[in-house]
């Protein structure tokens, strides 16, 4: 138990410092977020847990294919907020198309030979 409330602890610790740094620094926020603490710490957990490479490979391998389906969401957030719609409506549509790309890469994905 103690060891879940580790992992969450620190999971919460990175969100609240993304998000008070970026109230200073939108683009040292920015940086902050777009490094790959989440799939790092969750590697490390999951080694941790298991020590079996194979399934640390597979974990690495279907999270860069993962990570190009949600790109296009932070792009479709920006322009829609720089164009005034609120900012609700930007975040649930590019949550919307994430998902959209997200079923797309699992039916397409594997019939490339993606293991995901």
């Amino acid at each position: 138990m103690l060891y879940l409330l580790l992992k969450a602890g620190i999971s919460a610790v990175i969100i609240v410092a993304v998000s008070e740094i970026a109230k200073r620094s939108p683009g040292f926020g920015a940086l902050i977020a777009s490094l790959p603490l989440v799939s790092v710490l969750g590697m490390i957990w999951l080694w941790r847990d298991t020590h079996d490479r194979a399934r640390m490979a597979a974990h690495a391998g279907a999270t860069f294919w993962y990570v190009l389906p949600s790109l296009p969401m932070f792009l479709l957030i920006a322009a829609m907020l720089n164009r005034g719609a609120p900012f609700w409506l930007a975040l649930a549509s590019g949550c919307l198309l994430t998902v959209a790309l997200y079923l797309a890469m699992t039916w397409v994905g594997p019939r490339f030979g993606l293991q995901l």
